[in-house]
């Protein structure tokens, strides 16, 4: 039986490497990030989903909007990138961005064309 299910292991652990596209990387980093990696080469894209476990059920009783209105904020700028600059620089790529807000959870992702990665560094 033990010869068996290593078998049935290493057969897994081939059929991963063969496959990777099918099999999705998950780990969790010691900071409580969890982080999942998907390779799939049938579209030249990169895709980055950011979920954040917060949204509008966790506001106090008389506040409401603040889940949402962060949300908003983030497409704002940064010292790296001027009010207004950041979705003129995806766009003008081919990128597609957006977030949303539920009462569990809040996420930003981006789509982008593969050549236009070195735009995740501003």
């Amino acid at each position: 039986m033990k010869k068996i299910a290593l078998l049935f292991f290493i057969m897994c652990i081939a059929l991963s490497a063969q496959n990777r596209s099918r099999f999705p990387i998950q780990l969790c980093l010691s900071n409580g990030l969890t982080v999942i990696l998907h390779e799939d080469h049938s579209t030249p894209t990169v895709s980055v989903n950011t979920w954040y476990h917060v949204g509008s059920g966790y506001e106090k009783t008389g506040t409401h909007g603040f889940a949402h209105l962060f949300e908003h904020l983030m497409f704002i700028g940064s010292r790296h990138v001027a009010e207004g600059q950041f979705d003129k620089l995806l766009e003008a790529s081919g990128a597609d961005n957006n977030g949303s807000t539920t009462e569990d959870r809040t996420n930003y992702y981006e789509d982008l064309p593969s050549n236009a990665l070195n735009l995740r560094s501003i």
